[in-house]
């Protein structure tokens, strides 16, 4: 069931911009685990809540910079691309599109688009896992494509001044604290989804800078939020 705060989140949008873990594919506890795993080898004791504060919803460079803060440590030349290579075999075992976004993708009447903080190589990836690629293709921005990533509004901004839409006529779909905090940086309404096995049924405090417009657990009824992008409905049968 949807919340919102009394007459925020609703309106008329010109674009649609999707987070991809934690929103489109149900990536992120997997993630987790073996960020948590990778790290326990290296000496570096995390846990899911630190991996929830520190790294969801932000992009790799960013996560090895609050590890050096945090642990004094810089990990070794060939750990990113160990790390990936073993998360996308796992990837290949468990990943699912989160239910029901399939439909809204195909069925959207609105210009959407993803921005995400994966690189472009983990997005394409998991879109293709996951039978999103075909959907996707064309219209996904990654972090590598802007100076800062998320927190930063920067990666919302680009996507929209490409998509060709105003920010202000945005509407960004997110899940993290860190992706929240970005689209309203960047201007945009943001809603965010709860949907995801990463969240739990009670969520964590909601800072203000990182408050969203509404919350949805489900895109079964995605298109009763928004209706103005709900597919056209059939034409009529003519007896013949």
């Amino acid at each position: 069931m949807a919340r919102s705060r009394v007459g925020a989140g609703m309106g008329d949008f010109d674009l649609v911009i999707f987070d991809c873990d934690g929103v489109l594919v149900d990536s992120e506890k997997i993630s987790a685990a073996m960020l948590i795993a990778e790290l326990g080898a290296m000496g570096i004791t995390v846990d899911m809540p630190y991996v929830a504060r520190h790294f969801l919803g932000r992009s790799y460079p960013v996560v090895m910079s609050q590890i050096r803060r945090d642990f004094g440590i810089d990990l070794p030349e060939g750990f990113e691309e160990a790390y990936r290579n073993r998360l996308l075999a796992a990837f290949s075992e468990s990943l699912t599109a989160m239910p029901g976004v399939a439909r809204v993708l195909s069925g959207l009447r609105l210009p959407w688009c993803v921005a995400t903080s994966s690189s472009p190589r983990r997005v394409e990836a998991s879109l293709r896992m996951t039978g999103l690629w075909d959907l996707a293709r064309g219209r996904v921005f990654t972090a590598s494509e802007v100076a800062n990533g998320k927190p930063a509004p920067d990666l919302f901004l680009h996507a929209a001044a490409r998509m060709g839409a105003s920010p202000t006529r945005s509407l960004v779909i997110e899940d993290s604290l860190t992706g929240i905090r970005a689209g309203r940086a960047a201007g945009m309404i943001v809603w965010r989804f709860t949907g995801g096995s990463h969240l739990g049924p009670v969520l964590d405090p909601e800072p203000e800078d990182a408050r969203p417009d509404l919350h949805f657990a489900s895109f079964t009824g995605f298109f009763d939020l928004l209706p103005q992008a709900a597919p056209a409905p059939p034409a009529p049968r003519k007896d013949a």
